[in-house]
């Protein structure tokens, strides 16, 4: 089936390319090379040499058995690429998707490494969709496009065709669950959400078909190119878009800052493309400077003309439909024998009686008021900053469906079930759960975050960052005197004010 797709799939791309007399061809050389400022072009060394580093401080080889200096090589490296991405955000003519490539390679997904000039794909999190899907096979129809008037539904502009029917079907069909899904998360979360696209004057199927696409409504979703949340941002996109790290916390996985930076970047793209809605969400997913090439080349063409759609990724062709459709069925389920659960997402606040983790709470709560999967899911959803497995104190505010209000203080706090909780979380503490329990609940990006206070304090080795001297490091740690670090690490009294970056320095004088 894969293979008849495929053949189907080329043979429409021909037949496409023929009628419009061939691809438009890429520039090359000299001529086609667009200039950059000093200043782009020096963060683009920069990113260039972290990346190195990364990668030398990942192989066994260099650092030979010393990991933690290995470490602190490449969490440098990786957080001097974040700082340089974010400097790049507002560098005229910097593009930061050269940054998200950088970081789908450092997150060791070869196969999302594109070549260089070329932008990183935003891979999404939704499974059975992708290659193998007939969307892409599907003929798309010439000369028809998809625009997002302001002031108006999406129903009275979006019109339907044959890849978008066939996605119609995927999702009525084997992706019927993860539609479901989606809905039932996105319920819960739509109060954080909606007011951010409503502001922005998007429509909420939009947002809807995205979330579907990219994490099915799970906020803590990781794509192994690096990509994080509910929308799927690479980290320099999300830089850009005010999506940074705040003590630890990656701001992708926050729900309304994700949908607060998902409509700002679509307003942006909208502005760019014409309002031409099916060449932002190709954007979003193939990358905006690609989009951006083929719309000048062939100005007056739709998404659907060969010279357009032949030209991008397979995983973008099936992707725009794809959303679209999720779209389509947000707004008009009747029209498809369609049923959204009813569900009752009324926000409120739940304030802890007792010291519990979500998880003892998901234990608890059981599944009453939840049709099948319980309340983990949306308690993790809700407090995304917030580790499942940590023990919080009593006075602690959490974000609830209301009705988990009552069901707190009935189950957990009054009842047997709050027991029976705390006997589980106590063995989940004293003994770790097996891997497959962590990696299923509590998913981390390949890549530390950036290093913590208290963690840089235990660390033996340190890697010297851009701008840092030899006395702000030695106050980090704890040293009487930036002498004492630096007779500790064999530097001449001279040479203390001018502490090369990317140096390991041994900091364990400083620790004992």
């Amino acid at each position: 089936m894969l293979n008849f797709r495929m053949c189907v799939a080329a043979a429409a791309a021909l037949a496409l390319a023929g009628c419009a007399g061939g691809p438009a061809q890429r520039k090359t050389g000299a001529q086609g090379q667009e200039k950059v400022s000093p200043a782009t072009a020096a963060l683009y060394a920069r990113l260039a040499d972290d990346e190195k580093r990364y990668f030398a401080a990942r192989d066994p080889a260099t650092y030979k058995n010393d990991e933690a200096a290995a470490t602190a090589s490449y969490e440098w490296a990786w957080n001097d690429a974040l700082d340089a991405a974010a400097q790049c955000t507002k560098t005229h003519g910097c593009d930061v998707a050269k940054f998200d490539a950088a970081f789908a390679r450092m997150s060791g997904n070869a196969s999302a490494a594109t070549p260089q000039g070329e932008e990183a794909m935003t891979p999404e999190a939704t499974a059975n969709a992708g290659e193998t899907s007939a969307v892409a096979a599907a003929v798309p129809e010439v000369g028809r496009t998809v625009t997002l008037l302001k002031g108006k539904e999406l129903s009275e502009v979006m019109t339907l065709n044959g890849p978008v029917k066939v996605a119609l079907e995927e999702w009525l069909t084997s992706l019927r669950p993860n539609l479901i899904d989606t809905w039932e998360n996105y319920q819960y979360l739509r109060n954080l959400m909606w007011p951010e696209y409503q502001k922005a004057g998007l429509p909420e199927a939009i947002l809807f078909g995205i979330m579907a696409k990219e994490s099915g409504g799970r906020v803590h979703a990781y794509s192994r190119s690096g990509a994080a949340g509910l929308l799927q941002f690479m980290p320099a996109t999300g830089q850009r878009f005010g999506l940074g790290y705040v003590d630890g916390f990656d701001q992708r996985y926050d729900p309304q800052l994700a949908a607060r930076a998902n409509a700002a970047y679509f307003n942006e793209q909208l502005a760019i493309f014409n309002n031409n809605l099916e060449m932002v969400i190709a954007a979003y997913n193939g990358g905006e400077g690609r989009m951006q090439r083929l719309a000048k080349n062939a100005p007056d063409a739709s998404f659907w003309d060969p010279e357009i759609f032949a030209q991008l990724p397979v995983e973008t062709r099936d992707y725009v439909p794809v959303v679209l459709a999720a779209a389509w069925l947000f707004l008009h389920p009747e029209k498809y024998n369609l049923q959204f659960p009813k569900i009752d997402g009324r926000p409120g606040t739940l304030v802890l009686q007792k010291r519990a983790s979500l998880a003892e709470l998901a234990v608890c709560l059981g599944s009453e008021g939840s049709a099948h999967d319980g309340w983990f899911r949306t308690l993790r959803n809700l407090n995304a900053a917030i580790d499942p497995r940590e023990p919080l104190p009593a006075s602690t505010p959490l974000r609830v469906p209301q009705q988990l209000v009552a069901l707190y203080d009935k189950n957990c706090v009054h009842g047997a079930w709050g027991a029976v909780a705390g006997d589980l979380h106590a063995a989940v503490l004293a003994t770790p759960p097996p891997a497959a329990v962590i990696s299923a609940t509590r998913r981390a990006p390949p890549p530390p975050p950036p290093v913590a206070k208290a963690r840089a304090k235990a660390a033996p080795t340190y890697v010297v960052r851009r701008g840092e001297t030899l006395s702000a490091i030695a106050r980090k740690f704890g040293c009487q005197s930036a002498q004492e670090l630096a007779i500790a690490n064999g530097i001449k009294t001279r040479d203390m004010g001018n502490v090369r970056p990317g140096r390991v320095l041994q900091v364990g004088v400083c620790t004992r």
